[in-house]
Parts: C-alpha cells; structure tokens; sequence
C-alpha cells in the first residue's frame, strides 16, 4: 500500500504497515489487473488476495468435499435408522404401555 501522508520510504523500499519499522525490500506480490477473469469479476488485490486464500484451503484439505458428502449420507442413514427404532419401540412396548393392572385383595384375607 502507499505510505500515509508524512511518512517517508527510500527509493528500493515498500511501505508495509504490518513488518516492524514499516519498510520492507519484497515488492507487492499482487496488483491490480494482473490477470483477466472469463466472467468479468475485476482483478482487484482483494479479489486475488481471496482466490489465493480459497486455493489455499483446498490445497491444505482436498478430502474436505467427500468428507462432507459421506457425513450427510451418513447423516441420512442414521435418521432413517432412528425413525425405525422409534416405530419400533413404540410398536413393542404398546401392549406393556397400555395394559391395565387391577389390583384385586383375595378374598381369604
């Protein structure tokens, strides 16, 4: 970025806010325009600042799209075999659930 108003660089330096000293000898990587988008987005520094970042990610995880792909089936299965256990208990513990316990003293006592 260029230096604020009132802050001076030499010729062969870069002003960097970040680096201690704010003077570094490594020329920008990114510029504006430096490639050209098919669908038109403009090359911004942002732009390729964020495309450099997303090509990051991917490098650093490229199973990230087939683990989430196997959670949701996995997902799928296990809601599918909690609907089936719930009907199942349900159906197996109806005639416990609604049976009727009388109470009845003999008669001998």
């Amino acid at each position: 970025m260029d230096p604020p108003g009132g802050v001076e660089v030499k010729d062969d330096l870069y002003f960097n806010p970040y680096f201690p000293g704010q003077s570094i000898a490594m020329a920008p990587a990114l510029y504006n325009e430096i490639i050209e988008y098919e669908d038109g987005t403009p090359a911004t520094v942002t732009q390729l600042a964020k495309d450099v970042c997303t090509f990051l990610k991917w490098a650093a995880e490229p199973d990230h799209d087939d683990r989430k792909r196997m959670g949701m089936k996995a997902l799928t299965l296990l809601a599918l075999l909690a609907a089936a256990s719930y009907y199942y208990k349900r159906h197996r513990w109806s005639v416990l659930k609604s049976r009727k316990i009388v109470y009845r003293p003999s008669p001998h006592s």
